[in-house]
């Protein structure tokens, strides 16, 4: 069991820097929640591949701090097809 919840964090880091993917959309992918998805990445990687974990934590972060233009993006659009 255990080597399972390893074996999915790092699939899990690796699908987020490969699609430079949100938590929401790597939930979605793998089936699982995002509390899941943000606790393998933010927590467990930490001791089980620190390299992994930091590059993971860069996209993450990244998504975070662009995530109000998407939302407003997102709601322009929204609005504009009415």
């Amino acid at each position: 069991m255990k080597d399972a919840i390893q074996q999915r964090a790092c699939d899990l880091a690796l699908y987020i820097i490969k699609h430079r993917a949100t938590v929401r959309a790597a939930a979605k992918q793998f089936g699982i929640s995002k509390s899941t998805v943000h606790k393998d990445v933010k927590e467990r990687l930490k001791h089980i591949d620190p390299d992994l974990h930091a590059h993971a934590c860069l996209v993450l972060s990244y998504n975070k701090a662009v995530r109000h233009l998407r939302g407003g993006e997102a709601t322009r659009r929204k609005y504009q097809m009415r």
